[in-house]
């Protein structure tokens, strides 16, 4: 008999929180109490604790390394030029019509 699987719902939690947990993390309770108490993954307080110990934010963006945010940049130049060139083609198409 096949067993279902159970998704969890992906959770949003707020800076107060994360801020919480990274600085218990840090005064030296447990990971695994931390876990238990607050219903979290250990993944999320290595995460948090590496975010905030590096930058001081949780957010991504902040969190990112220089090749990182061109890499993006880099991406969304390419999605734009990739459009200007569809929009030349179709004008193309059209002034070849007349």
């Amino acid at each position: 008999m096949a067993e279902k699987t159970i998704k969890r719902k992906k959770s949003t939690y707020t800076e107060e929180f994360k801020k919480q947990i990274v600085e218990l993390y840090q005064s030296g309770k447990k990971k695994y109490d931390i876990i238990r108490e607050y219903d979290i993954s250990g993944s999320l307080i290595h995460n948090w604790n590496k975010q905030f110990s590096q930058t001081g934010s949780f957010k991504a963006h902040d969190n990112r390394s220089e090749v990182e945010n061109e890499l993006i940049e880099l991406k969304k130049r390419n999605k734009q030029l990739e459009m200007e060139v569809d929009t030349l083609k179709q004008a193309a198409l059209i002034m070849g019509r007349k």
